[in-house]
């Protein structure tokens, strides 16, 4: 059996390790676009590792979510890699927010959250002194972890195992294969080099729809680049929360709000908010691609997303212009913090999911068009999900009916 993946961000790097771990007598290859493993979005994130608080009951994310922190808890006390169990509060300011904070416990409860109780004023207070609320959730098992760490090591079990990476390899398309072999999935890189495999699957993250559309299949749901920015609290601040600060997070609108995280080895981050990218992999407001950009507009998709939520994207450009507008938002649960107690630190990109109908696609997406599996959304909690990601992937796609071999890949030109 040859199998190739695509992508080398961590769940690229879980579903390789998850082949070669199963398949010990197949070959395994990861081809990777950059010239390093872990670039983008698995490192250029808060380091959550969710429990699965959020996610409607049923769903791939709640199903995927909670199975994927059971496997990575347990991978990182295995490889000795960073984990702590800080904890998150979610916080409701008000009691219009009591409503859909009670919602929050009844899906963590239906979800297998552990631990996860109702706060009063009092119990939130003394689980987080600087915290202010009406109420709160608990959820004393959601962590944080360095997954740029996680990824290499699964990089290493990979290469352990037999398993084969290639990086600066950029994939044009995955075509079904020609005269010669019919319907055996080719793997085509920059260059002309065609790498045949029997079975191929695709995690390509900001590029996925891009590298879909290029490979003949359907090219909704379309992604759309959405920047998240952080700032970070000065040292002699990290004081002001112990573990992982939430908000109630609205319904009605798009994404889940700023917050505060504190990080593996120190500091604590502020954010994010969320403005569309001028590019997939636009980490600043200068870094324009004048291609990607102007497909985005083009996009009817990109204009029915931005008529359902005019409000909010004023908001989110306030804030990643205003120093004083992104805190305040956090100031409602935080109340001492202040503008001057923050420094501009990193930003990502979120590959975000949208249908022809302008709407934020929520779940994960995993697609399958004979012996090739596209991941065609999986935003957070994808990270904490990934391992179980992969055992998804792999089950799904070795459910075929192409036959199993162990002939090596083969490359040409």
């Amino acid at each position: 059996m040859r199998f190739c993946v695509v992508g080398g961000g961590i769940l690229g790097l879980a579903t390789a390790r998850q082949l070669a771990l199963e398949y010990p007598d197949a070959s395994v290859t990861l081809v990777e676009k950059e010239a390093q493993l872990a670039l983008h979005q698995t490192g250029r994130n808060s380091g959550v590792v969710h429990a699965g608080v959020y996610y409607e009951p049923g769903s791939l994310k709640a199903r995927l979510c909670r199975r994927g922190a059971e496997l990575l808890a347990a991978y990182c006390a295995e490889h000795a890699l960073p984990y702590e169990a800080c904890g998150k509060v979610v916080v409701a300011t008000s009691d219009a927010e009591l409503g859909r904070l009670h919602e929050l416990h009844r899906r963590s409860i239906a979800n297998g959250v552990p631990g996860a109780r109702l706060l009063d004023a009092g119990e939130l207070r003394a689980i987080e002194p600087r915290v202010a609320g009406v109420a709160g959730l608990h959820s004393p098992t959601s962590a944080i972890t360095d997954y740029t760490a996680v990824a290499r090591q699964m990089a290493k079990d990979l290469t352990s195992a037999g398993g084969q990476i290639r990086l600066s390899a950029r994939v044009q398309r995955v075509a079904h294969g020609d005269r010669a072999e019919l319907g055996t999935p080719v793997v085509v890189l920059d260059g002309g080099d065609r790498l045949r495999a029997d079975r191929v699957i695709v995690c390509a993250g900001l590029q996925a729809d891009l590298l879909a559309q290029a490979s003949g299949a359907a090219a909704s749901p379309r992604i759309v680049p959405f920047r998240g920015e952080y700032f970070a609290l000065v040292p002699q601040r990290e004081s002001l929360v112990r573990g992982l600060v939430y908000p109630v997070p609205d319904p009605d609108l798009p994404f889940l709000g700023i917050h505060l995280t504190r990080r593996i080895g120190g500091g604590v981050l502020v954010g994010p908010n969320a403005v569309l990218a001028l590019g997939r992999e636009s980490y600043r407001w200068r870094d324009v691609h004048l291609e990607q950009t102007s497909q985005l507009v083009r996009q009817p998709s990109t204009w029915r997303l931005a008529a359902r939520y005019p409000r909010v994207a004023a908001t989110e450009l306030r804030r990643s212009i205003s120093r004083r507008a992104f805190v305040a938002e956090a100031r409602r649960y935080v109340p001492e913090l202040r503008a001057s107690d923050v420094v501009r630190a990193s930003a990502g990109v979120r590959a975000q999911a949208v249908d022809d109908h302008g709407a934020l696609v929520d779940d994960f997406v995993l697609d399958q068009d004979g012996p090739i599996a596209w991941v065609r959304n999986a935003p957070s909690p994808a990270a904490t999900s990934s391992m179980a990601i992969a055992e998804e992937l792999v089950a799904r796609l070795t459910e075929g009916s192409v036959p199993l071999d162990a002939s090596p890949p083969t490359g040409e030109r």
